[in-house]
Parts: structure tokens; sequence; C-alpha cells
């Protein structure tokens, strides 16, 4: 089954949307296959690729979601990608989320880095949006030092 997904900022208006398949619904969480669609970027330490698989997790109960992100030629784990964001809406074929700014990237090897604080900084967001954010990111951090894949 197609799932749109929408990517919203904080004012509600789309800033990016794509399709991905479902693999799972359970409850709070939709699981999503998609296939990154631009050139070759590097990235951190490595380089997403056209075609690299991400597996995407979205939350209705949870302040963010992680792509964990697979390269197209071999399949092996490059990396989690987790977007700090008010929780996932579910809806008939769509998913949205607004997003938060805030980013972590978890390396393969565990190395956890924070990305894009002045830009969060910058949001005009009110008290509880920002603590839920910094609650999410908090909580991302926490689930991989405890070595715990996202589920």
């Amino acid at each position: 089954m197609k799932i749109k997904v929408q990517k919203k900022n904080p004012d509600g208006e789309i800033t990016y949307q794509y399709e991905g398949s479902l693999l799972n619904r359970n409850g709070s969480t939709v699981v999503l296959e998609a296939f990154f669609n631009r050139a070759d970027m590097p990235f951190m330490d490595v380089v997403f690729k056209n075609g690299d698989r991400f597996v995407e997790y979205y939350y209705s109960d949870r302040w963010y979601n992680i792509f964990e992100i697979h390269d197209r030629d071999d399949g092996r784990i490059k990396g989690w990608y987790c977007n700090v964001g008010m929780p996932a809406v579910f809806e008939e074929g769509i998913v949205s989320y607004v997003d938060l700014a805030l980013d972590l990237w978890v390396s393969k090897d565990g190395k956890q880095t924070v990305l894009d604080e002045d830009e969060f900084e910058k949001l005009d967001l009110n008290d509880a949006m920002r603590s839920g954010a910094l609650e999410g990111l908090r909580a991302l951090k926490l689930q991989f030092e405890s070595k715990n894949p996202p589920k």
C-alpha cells in the first residue's frame, strides 16, 4: 500500500512530500519503506545515494521519527537519520509530521551528532512545542546510547 509522507513546517505548510510503501502499522507506529530519489549527496561520514533504501518509523506518541538508511548496493545500514518534530498524524493514505528543525544523525558505529540547533533556536515555538522537541531529542539519544535500534 502506498502512503504519502508530508513534512510540514511549524505553520502547518507542506515543505516536502513523497511516497513510501507501508511495511507495518501497529497502534501508534507506522513503518514505511521509501527510496532516496535525489542525486548522490555526501553527508557526514557517508554518501546518500540515489536508490538507498530508507525504513522510516513514524510515531503518533513520540516527538521524533527515525529513518534507518540502507546502502543501495549492498543493503548494509549506513546509519539513522532522526527528525525531531511533533508526533506524526496518521490519516487515510497519509503520514504527516511537523518538523522542528532539530535532527540527530547516528552513524553505524553509534556516534551521535545533533544537527541544526541554530535553526531550532530561531523558530518561534510555544513552550510546549519547544519542551516536546527537546524531550524528543533526549529520548532519541538515550535510545541509541542503549544500543536499541528503532522499533
